[in-house]
C-alpha cells in the first residue's frame, strides 16, 4: 500500500510522491487484475429491489452510518484493514458519478471491514484531489480508522441518492473474493451500494459491497 505522506509534508510533496509510486505500480505485472472488464451495473434503488432477502435489504437500504451499524453487529469488534490506498485512475463509472474527467487521478482507498476476524464489507472510496484540500486533507490520513466515523461526524455532510448493483467477481479484490466462496466452491453473488457524499460541498464517492458472510 502506498501512503508515504505525513501531515507535516506539503500537499504538493505528498501528491508528487504518491503519483510517482502509483505510476510504478501500474506498470508492475504483479498488480492485482480485479477491476477490469465490465463493472457493476449501478442503478437507483427502487421498488424493483423489493424481492431481495429482508436481511440483505436491512443493510443495503439503511441511510444511517454503516460504521455504527457494524460496530453494533460485531459487538464492538469492528476492525478495518486497508488493502490499498494510492493516487491512481478510478473506473469510468466512478468518474461519471463524480462528474470528473476520466483522465484525472484520484485517491482510491480500499478497505475490508471485519467483525472480529470475519470479513463483512469491502469498501472502495474515490476521493478527488480537489476534495482533499484544507481541513479535508484529514481524510487522507485515516489509516485503519473507519471513514464512516469522519463522514457522519461532519456537520456539513450531505448524502446523495443510493445506487445498488449485483457485484461480479471482477469487482472484488482477492481478499474479499475469498469470502464469496464456500470451501472453494462457486462464486456467491453479492450486492453493493454506492452514493456520493459531500463535505463542505466537496464530493467523494463511497461504494460498500456486502459480503455473504454478513447476511447468509
Amino acid at each position: 500500500m502506498i501512503n508515504n505522506c505525513h501531515q507535516d509534508h506539503s500537499e504538493q510533496e505528498c501528491l508528487n510522491d504518491n503519483a510517482a509510486q502509483a505510476t510504478a505500480i501500474e506498470g508492475n505485472t504483479r498488480t492485482p487484475n480485479y477491476g477490469f472488464g465490465r463493472g457493476p451495473k449501478w442503478q437507483q434503488a427502487s421498488f424493483r429491489h423489493q424481492h431481495l432477502p429482508k436481511q440483505l435489504k436491512q443493510w443495503l437500504f439503511d441511510p444511517d452510518s454503516l460504521t455504527k451499524k457494524l460496530i453494533d453487529y460485531s459487538n464492538n469488534r469492528l476492525r478495518v484493514e486497508v488493502i490499498d490506498q494510492r493516487i491512481k485512475r478510478a473506473r469510468f463509472s466512478e468518474y461519471k458519478a463524480l462528474g470528473l474527467n476520466h483522465h484525472r487521478r484520484a485517491v482510491v482507498r480500499e478497505v475490508i471491514l471485519y467483525g472480529a476476524d470475519t470479513p463483512l464489507v469491502y469498501a472502495r472510496t474515490i476521493m478527488p484531489l480537489s476534495t482533499l484540500k484544507g481541513p479535508l486533507r484529514r481524510l487522507y490520513y485515516l489509516g485503519n480508522r473507519p471513514l464512516g466515523g469522519a463522514l457522519f461526524a461532519d456537520p456539513t455532510m450531505r448524502r446523495g441518492k443510493l445506487e445498488v448493483a449485483v457485484i461480479g467477481s471482477n469487482a472484488l479484490p482477492p481478499k474479499a473474493l475469498s469470502s464469496c466462496t464456500n470451501n472453494k466452491g462457486p462464486f456467491q453473488q453479492c450486492w453493493g451500494r454506492r452514493s456520493l457524499f459531500f463535505l463542505k460541498n466537496k464530493p467523494l464517492l463511497v461504494c460498500e459491497i456486502f459480503l455473504p458472510t454478513l447476511y447468509r
